[in-house]
């Protein structure tokens, strides 16, 4: 595919939206309007009994509360594992001495372009949280075994949060190193 044409529609402080062409060799269009975001770290915080801190918070789009792994916009010069890092002391007070990615992903690729990197962060140590002043967060602590359940009982409908626990579940905690780097 080639880019024919790409035209700001929407700026605002978390997104743009653009409205872009492309063409394949074949003549084949595409018109499609795009939402442009830099990107979003997640973390899935695990302490040493192999508990999960999940936040709970707000969603206006929702017009719902969630639980949630934490998470954020990364910022511009940032990189994701640096977002996650200050994404995890904002919202929990957690800082980690050991961190592994875990995976990576669009959200929704037919109109967004954001890509999510979720991390787990270990050896964690407690601090105070530093939320944005439009955020009111709530934390706790629970098993794989409760995530599981609420995961399949529709209490946790969060994509990121979903994806994070079960696909530690399935692929990363029995890797070699018992799936943890630093």
């Amino acid at each position: 595919m080639k880019l024919i044409s790409s035209k700001l529609k929407l700026k605002t402080s978390i997104f743009e939206v653009t409205e872009d062409r492309a063409i394949d060799p074949q003549g084949f269009e595409i018109k499609r309007a795009i939402v442009r975001h830099a990107g979003s770290a997640v973390i899935m915080p695990m302490d040493a009994r192999g508990r999960v801190l999940l936040v709970r918070q707000y969603r206006l789009p929702a017009r719902n509360y969630l639980w949630e792994l934490p998470a954020g916009r990364i910022d511009r010069g940032e990189t994701a594992l640096r977002g996650a890092k200050r994404e995890l002391k904002e919202e929990t007070g957690l800082t980690a001495k050991r961190w592994m990615k875990l995976c990576s992903f669009y959200v929704s690729p037919g109109f967004l372009d954001e890509r999510m990197t979720i991390f787990v962060a270990q050896e964690l140590t407690a601090g105070n949280q530093q939320p944005m002043e439009d955020e009111r967060i709530e934390t706790r602590w629970f098993s794989l075994r409760q995530l599981e359940g609420m995961i399949r009982d529709g209490a946790i409908v969060d994509a990121k949060t979903m994806l994070g626990v079960l696909y530690w579940r399935r692929f990363a905690r029995g890797a070699k190193g018992g799936g943890q780097s630093r």
